[in-house]
């Protein structure tokens, strides 16, 4: 993707002029499948850029959180993350060209696991592309990013590229924003997005 140039991101959130204890404006949360997800804003002394982190500490088959207005079909988006805890998960995750809560692409970096994944949402149903080994430390600040042009799609967690591949299964512009699973409690902050342009 090196000989596509990259539009400034139209904005990067972190999040700190939000108020604590409720879901920053211009987004909008659910989940996949069932639960109960719950998506706040929260004071974090660790958070990259301070005061403030968008934490998800509820539970759901696959909780998102989606940036309104935005419709990307090729471009980027980016986002720190911290894996807090989580019995069954510790998940961390962008998503894509999402048409909706039952249609999207999302990769996810696991910190209980020490994988990096690419999934296709339809219809509800989840689809596995591709696991990849990666160690995710839990507790610590990671940068997920992920970059699509076409069918062309690359992911890469803390700098390294882990995931590089073609997959066709959902095109056209989406909306982006951030994923979890089951009970993830995860912190982001730093959220980015942009557009490719051939100008």
């Amino acid at each position: 993707m090196s000989v596509i140039a990259i539009n400034t991101y139209a904005e990067t959130e972190n999040f700190d002029y939000a108020r604590a204890g409720t879901l920053p404006a211009n987004w909008t949360a659910g989940v996949t499948g069932g639960g109960t997800p719950r998506w706040t804003i929260e004071a974090d002394p660790t958070a990259p850029s301070k005061p403030n982190v968008l934490k998800q500490r509820g539970t759901g088959t696959f909780p998102w959180c989606v940036k309104n207005g935005v419709a990307i079909a090729d471009g980027i988006v980016e986002v720190k993350f911290k894996p807090i805890s989580g019995r069954e998960d510790q998940a961390g995750g962008l998503v894509w060209r999402w048409k909706g809560g039952d249609n999207y692409y999302v990769a996810r970096a696991n910190a209980l696991e020490n994988n990096v994944s690419l999934y296709y949402t339809e219809k509800g149903s989840r689809k596995t592309i591709k696991y990849v080994d990666a160690p995710v430390p839990g507790n610590v600040w990671h940068t997920l990013r992920v970059e699509f042009i076409g069918k062309r799609i690359e992911v890469m967690l803390d700098g390294k590229t882990y995931i590089q591949l073609d997959d066709g299964h959902i095109t056209g512009p989406g909306a982006v924003g951030v994923w979890t699973k089951a009970d993830s409690v995860t912190a982001f902050d730093d959220f980015g997005y942009g557009a490719f342009s051939t100008k």
